[in-house]
Order: C-alpha cells, then structure tokens, then sequence
C-alpha cells in the first residue's frame, strides 16, 4: 500500500524528482472515487491534496498511519484543522508558492474588465466594427481596493501602483501602524466599497466573511465598479452580483471560486447570458510556473515531516 497518496493534480517533475524513492500513489481521479481512496489511505503516512478533497474526520478516520497532509496551495476551508489537530497531523500549506500567479490574475482580470474590449471577438469576426460601444477605460488614476490585505493582496497592490492605481484597503486584523500600510490607504470596508474603481477579495471562508458582498455591498459600489474575486466561494453572494450585473448597477466581474465546485450544469446556470463577467475554474494560482513551485514545496514539506 502507498505511504504517500496525492489525490489531486500536481507538478509530475515533482513527484519524479523530490519523491524518487517514495512508495507515492497518485492518481487526480481519487478526488472524485471515495472507495478507493479510502483504500488508498489505509498504511498512507501522508496525503497530499488540492482544495477539492475534503479532510474531514470521515476521511482521517480511513488513514491511521498519517502523520502529514500538504496542501499544494494556501487556503485550509477544506481541511478540518481541529480534527488533525487532535489526531497530531500536520497539516502543511504551500504559503507563498502561488502568490504571483494569484495576483497577477487579479491585475489582468481588472484590466480585461475596465477596457471591455475583450468580449468583442466574435463580433469583429462577423463583420461588425463596434469601436464607439467598446471604449473602455484605463488603468492609470483608478483605484483598486482591497478586502484582506495579507500577502497576496500585497503583492496585488505593488503590481497595481505599478500601472497607476492608487490602493487601499480594508482589514480589520492587520494593526494600523503595520508597514505594510505605507503607499496603501487604510480603510473602513463600507468606504472602500464606495471609492473604489476595482474591489477584488483577498480572505479566506469564514462565517464573519460568508456573503460579506452580498445586495448591500453591492449597492455602495460604483455604478461602473469592478469586482475580482479569486480568494473563496461563499464570499459573494452570486445571486446578488448577478442581478447588479444584468441591472447595469456594476461594472463587471470576475469570479475564479464559487460557492459550489466545481459549478455544475444546474448550479451555473444563475450565470446564463450575465453581461460583463468572467468565469473561470479556480484556476487563478495555477500556471505553470506556480504549478511547480507548489508541488516542490509541498512534496518537501511532507518529506520533512516523515523524516525522510
């Protein structure tokens, strides 16, 4: 049976080159076969997953060997941490591996979105030469607000006033006096939401978080605002923001996590024929450059653990 079992997709050079020498089972389908994973897991000291496998007490119940899970990414919503707390499981993120994909999403996103441009392909193609309906707007002299200024949302605000976007931001549990304020305004969230050009979220799933844009939010934004969210499904309230959109009461939008994943026939349709959006399967710090890097950070994350 494997000691090591990677149940989502990952880096192969990584698992040839940092787990040579490893019994390693890995296999991107596991994520959606329970049975078999749960056999998989048996003698498995460690468990290397994305963000789709749950590891909840059900799971860890079916893996009594493990000592380690890594998380070839940075968000925990689908790792219970009490539960392999209480098991003494270590639980390893790959913090910072996926930052620069993350952000540099973000700026594109808003650029996509504030020239509207982009959407006109098809048009252009069928012989239409709508110039006058598709001018948009630039980037230099707008504002990017941030809700969460950790250390994506950090990078994101370099990047930004490196196009001429002024920041600001809003985050409650980052001290005032934190040098990561300088060059970026410190916010209320009511404030943010109601100067800014561009919102884009950078919190994790939490209950003071859940739905925290939602129809109110949406109301104190700019008509003409953008909004990015690339952090976790659940944080917007998709109803509310697609009723903006076809209402004309928001710029547009970018959403890469939803609050159900994937999104399915039946829970995408809420988004059929809304203008101005942008979909994408949380893909937003996942390049292949990312890709890489987390994969080696967490395969000798979880070496490091098992002393290997």
């Amino acid at each position: 049976m494997p000691d090591i079992v990677i149940t989502e997709f990952m880096d192969e050079d990584a698992i040839a080159n940092v787990l040579a020498g490893h019994d390693v089972l890995y296999d991107p389908k596991l994520v959606d076969q329970p049975e078999r994973l749960a056999a998989a897991l048996t003698d498995a000291r460690a468990l290397v997953v994305r963000n789709r496998t749950q590891v909840r007490p059900a799971l860890l119940d079916q893996a009594p060997k493990l000592k380690v899970v890594g998380r070839l990414g940075v968000g925990l919503d689908n790792i219970d941490m009490a539960a392999c707390a209480a098991r003494n499981i270590i639980v390893r993120p790959a913090t910072g591996a996926n930052d620069l994909a993350v952000a540099e999403y973000v700026i594109t996103a808003a650029l996509m979105l504030l020239r509207r441009s982009w959407f006109a392909s098809a048009r252009v193609a069928a012989g239409e030469w709508p110039r006058t309906d598709l001018m948009g707007r630039e980037a230099a002299g707008k504002r990017l607000g941030l809700v969460g200024y950790g250390a994506i949302a950090r990078l994101t605000a370099q990047k930004a006033r490196a196009l001429g976007f002024s920041v600001a931001a809003y985050d409650p549990h980052l001290p005032e006096k934190h040098p990561a304020w300088v060059q970026v305004e410190r916010q209320s969230l009511e404030t943010m939401l109601a100067t800014a050009d561009v919102v884009s979220l950078h919190v994790p799933l939490t209950p003071s978080t859940t739905n925290i844009i939602d129809t109110a939010a949406l109301a104190r934004m700019k008509k003409d605002a953008i909004l990015i969210n690339a952090a976790r499904g659940g944080v917007v309230d998709e109803a509310a923001l697609c009723s903006a959109l076809k209402a004309g009461a928001l710029g547009g939008a970018a959403l890469d996590v939803f609050a159900t994943e994937p999104v399915t026939a039946v829970s995408g349709a809420i988004f059929k024929d809304v203008p101005n959006l942008i979909l994408t399967p949380h893909i937003a710090g996942v390049t292949d450059e990312s890709n890489a890097r987390v994969s080696e950070v967490t395969a000798r994350a979880v070496l490091e653990e098992l002393g290997a």
